[in-house]
């Protein structure tokens, strides 16, 4: 019995071969979801845990960071205490309802936070908030 086939094997194939696309395609998406959410803030701040509800995010909020050694950053760049306001102001264009978020280590002291909080208030920003980790079970 034999079969016959409508091409002769030496015809070059015409169809293109997907699935090495398919494939790249697939490992860059995973790439992609993997990395997207540790590009949020570059600060390594280990912030304590509370079990309020989050708020909702309309904008892209100013994040002010005190580490653990009581440096503060407004995003990714360090900050004096002395010029705090002035890049906070240079930074929201002068606009004193911008959010500003202040995200303090859980290690440093809480007088500390307020302290910024306070000078961030006392100066105008009507919009300031703390962040914190989820509340997790134990």
């Amino acid at each position: 019995m034999a079969f016959k086939f409508n091409r002769s094997s030496k015809e070059p194939m015409s169809d293109i071969n997907v699935t090495p696309f398919v494939d790249v395609m697939l490992v860059l998406l995973i790439i992609f979801m993997v990395t997207a959410p540790l590009l949020t803030v570059g600060v390594q701040v280990d912030l304590p845990e509370s079990s309020a509800d989050s708020l909702p995010e309309e904008a892209e909020p100013l994040t002010l960071s005190i580490n653990s050694k009581g440096e503060i950053f407004i995003q990714e760049s360090k900050v004096e205490y002395e010029k705090i306001i002035a890049k906070v102001l240079a930074v929201s264009k002068n606009r004193t309802d911008t959010r500003i978020y202040v995200r303090g280590d859980k290690t440093i002291n809480y007088g500390r936070v307020l302290e910024i909080m306070g000078l961030l208030s006392g100066s105008g920003f009507t919009k300031v908030a703390l962040i914190s980790e989820p509340y997790k079970e134990r």
